[in-house]
């Protein structure tokens, strides 16, 4: 089983070893999506973390132990296309290619399906035309 969650870090707890822990305590494996960490500051993470339900719980209550909020990522992106120019500047921080120009018409094409809600589209658009369903 796979769940996206987002965690939250106290400044204290950005130097523990999560991913780590989850693998070797839990069994979980973590694809981190994205990453905002700094020493002394509050850290987000964005992670897929996959593995058997009770031991994603498991490491999730763990998290939650350590005063790492955790929230689950349910939403998806949205494009509203009334709004969308078709810059293509999305199309440049897309990790997954889910954001691409069609070659011939230059509109933007959206494949829903290798999207994973990394976000990092949304502050990227400059008429705002991307957001999350949440």
């Amino acid at each position: 089983m796979k769940k996206r969650i987002t965690l939250t870090f106290p400044k204290r707890a950005v130097q523990m070893p999560v991913t780590y822990r989850l693998a070797k305590d839990f069994n979980v494996a973590a694809n981190i999506i994205r990453a905002q960490v700094a020493p002394n500051q509050i850290g987000k993470l964005v992670v897929e973390l996959s593995g058997d339900i009770d031991q994603l719980d498991a490491a999730i209550e763990w998290m939650r132990s350590q005063n790492i909020a955790v929230s689950m990522t349910l939403g998806e992106i949205v494009i509203d296309e009334n709004v969308c120019v078709d810059c293509g500047l999305c199309t440049g921080v897309c990790p997954t290619e889910a954001l691409t120009l069609n070659p011939d018409t230059y509109r933007l094409k959206f494949e829903r399906s290798r999207c994973i809600v990394c976000e990092q589209c949304i502050p990227t658009c400059p008429v705002q035309a991307i957001s999350t369903n949440l």
